[in-house]
């Protein structure tokens, strides 16, 4: 599926968010009056993913409709 037949699908099943490592969506799609919130994360990698839960939860839970957001998830010691 591509990504806009991905991103209509899931506002045609009244999903609110989409959570995606492709960090060239808004940049091929018009994203323009979309109601879908979207979250870009900077990488596919678990254990990084893993370091940050707690930040992608926060966004998850503070994203609105529509929106677009691009986490940068600091380097973990």
């Amino acid at each position: 599926m591509s990504n806009g037949d991905l991103l209509k699908a899931a506002e045609d099943a009244s999903y609110d968010l989409l959570i995606t490592t492709d960090q060239n969506l808004r940049y091929q799609q018009n994203l323009t009056g979309r109601t879908l919130a979207i979250l870009v994360l900077p990488t596919t990698r678990w254990p990084v993913i893993k370091q940050h839960v707690t930040e992608i939860a926060e966004a998850v839970g503070s994203i609105q409709a529509g929106q677009f957001r691009e986490l940068t998830l600091a380097p973990s010691n």
